[in-house]
């Protein structure tokens, strides 16, 4: 399974970026999607998860100004981030909780991350 990331780049504070993320190989079924954050220096940080029902939960540091959604069809994840900060800079990373067959455990799935970059 492999998940591919995009959408990161250069905005001004106050603009928005639209990130996805694809899960693609061997995918019995996707359960939990989640968008997760690390800025220079820092470590890894929550954003923002779903469920395959549309459950969503936020971090405060996110909450109305990001919305993660699913595309269960196309095994896809984004990240919806508007009025953005110069404090949300960082590289993002998407995940998945996957199951490759009915009888394989479920297990957790990183992608490579893309960087977004939020200038004052």
């Amino acid at each position: 399974v492999q998940l591919q990331a995009s959408g990161g780049g250069l905005v001004q504070a106050g603009g928005s970026l639209r990130l996805s993320c694809a899960a693609s190989g061997s995918i019995f079924s996707i359960y939990v999607m989640a968008w997760y954050r690390q800025a220079p220096g820092k470590q890894r940080e929550f954003v923002a998860t779903i469920t395959s029902g549309g459950s969503t939960n936020y971090a405060d540091s996110v909450k109305g100004r990001f919305t993660i959604s699913r595309d269960n069809a196309k095994n896809t994840v984004y990240l919806q981030m508007n009025s953005l900060k110069p404090e949300d800079t960082a590289v993002y990373y998407c995940s998945a909780a996957v199951k490759v067959s009915s009888d394989r455990p479920v297990r957790l799935y990183w992608g490579q991350g893309t960087l977004v970059t939020v200038s004052s």
